[in-house]
């Protein structure tokens, strides 16, 4: 049984990239999606005639999470370039191993925290931070060229509106697209739909788990969501699918979930 464009996530369960290849195969999911907050996916480690050798042995293919503590616009030059080369340097392996999909999350930077107020400083410095995304899709664009690969941008605890502005300075390039975390959307009760919808021509990659409350990450048809819609979505747009329990426990109730739908 194979879903079409249906993948999963790397697991604390299955830390050897072949026992990650192989649980993803006898499910008859697509793709394993290489998180790189793990030591074992980090640029230094990843040997690409090995991970081509998995990939052809298991009939799978990959995508890549990028660290989610990447933060592209710090103020730190030295912090913004290492992240940036970080970046780069993923593009270049993409190249290697056909991956199509790079999945990033939004940094909101530091905060301060006043008498009557909590102030981002990616807001409070507006004109500098857009610059630095500015920046980073010329860099982007320049490093991907005309190869068919996508960053796509995930939505985690709710958009502040500069990262709203951001993403939509981002996706002005065919080298960005979006990534909608419905379980994330549901825990903040929805907020980033909107904002997401409003672009869902440029909707590329769904991570796909069930909610209950601030709950999230539970197998399909084990919260409160309505999962289906989120499927239409998927389907309508041809989305690559994640399906991001975090045990392959709840990966395994995911596919039955999703054999039955």
């Amino acid at each position: 049984m194979k879903l079409h464009n249906c993948g999963m996530p790397t697991l604390i369960e299955t830390s050897i990239l072949e026992e990650c290849a192989k649980l993803c195969a006898e499910l008859g999911l697509n793709y394993i999606e290489l998180n790189m907050n793990l030591p074992q996916y980090q640029l230094d480690k990843i040997d690409v005639k090995f991970f081509k050798s998995i990939a052809d042995k298991y009939g799978i293919y990959y995508t890549i999470h990028l660290d989610e503590n990447l933060n592209i616009s710090d103020f730190n030059t030295y912090v913004a370039e290492a992240y940036k080369k970080t970046v780069a340097d993923t593009i270049k392996i993409a190249k290697q191993l056909d991956i199509k999909v790079l999945n990033m999350h939004m940094a909101k930077g530091v905060y301060f925290t006043l008498p009557d107020r909590k102030v981002l400083l990616f807001s409070e410095y507006k004109e500098q931070y857009l610059k630095s995304i500015f920046d980073f899709r010329n860099m982007c664009e320049s490093a991907i060229g005309e190869n068919d690969i996508k960053i796509c941008i995930e939505n985690s605890d709710g958009y502040e509106e500069f990262q709203k502005e951001a993403i939509e300075l981002l996706l002005e390039s065919k080298v960005f697209a979006l990534t909608f975390d419905v379980g994330h959307n549901h825990g903040i009760g929805g907020t980033d739909e909107e904002f997401i919808m409003k672009h869902k021509d440029r909707l590329h990659h769904i991570h796909l788990h069930d909610a209950k409350g601030r709950k999230n990450h539970l197998a399909l048809g084990t919260g409160e969501m309505d999962i289906e819609k989120y499927i239409s979505l998927a389907k309508e747009q041809n989305c690559r699918v994640v399906l991001e329990t975090k045990t392959i426990e709840g990966l395994k109730q995911s596919v039955e979930w999703l054999k039955g739908y």
